[in-house]
């Protein structure tokens, strides 16, 4: 008789237990793009990126001018002066790439720069996050903004404008709900 009341046990307390768990979502997208900070901080990036390209640029046409002068006076060279006029563009093309790999590649100039500008943001919105989440007494907390797929969302589990109010940036009507 004991090993009936078990299952019946876990049954009932188990479905309480999925019950009581709390979820909700927030938009990071739309919260970021609520700070000044962060505008700011994808202004300088901007900027930045714009300022690296321009001077990777600058390097590409130096590059294409040294083949093309190469190849207008290829026929006055000697066999030694043209390989060493391509051993010359092949150094500088060589710079180009390492150049563009220490900007551009995975733990680049530009990679840095973002983390550092955009990750103390980041933490304060995540802080806040939490701060409602706990509130709130969420057990999972989703974004709709990211990798995740969301089909469909019940606007009352959409927990953005608290995070908003939490960072004081925030009249729960500015967002308008999709």
């Amino acid at each position: 008789m004991r090993f009936y009341l078990i299952p019946i046990f876990f049954v009932i307390f188990g479905l309480n237990f999925v019950h009581a768990q709390r979820f909700g979502y927030i938009d990071t997208d739309f919260i970021l793009n609520k700070m000044p900070e962060y505008k700011k901080a994808q202004d300088e990036i901007n900027r930045l990126s714009e300022l690296w390209e321009k001077e990777i640029q600058t390097m590409m046409k130096n590059i294409e001018g040294l083949y093309s002068a190469l190849q207008a006076e290829q026929v006055l060279l000697t066999d030694a002066m043209r390989k060493e006029r391509l051993d010359f563009i092949n150094r500088k093309e060589a710079d180009l790439k390492e150049y563009q790999k220490k900007v551009f590649g995975f733990g680049g100039l530009f990679f840095l720069k973002k983390q550092e500008l955009i990750k103390p943001i980041q933490d304060k919105v995540w802080d806040a996050v939490d701060k409602v989440a706990k509130k709130n007494n969420l057990a999972i907390v989703f974004d709709k903004s990211g990798e995740l797929v969301m089909i469909y969302t019940d606007p009352r589990y959409d927990y953005t404008d608290f995070v908003l109010e939490e960072l004081g940036l925030g009249d729960a009507n500015d967002k308008i709900k999709n």
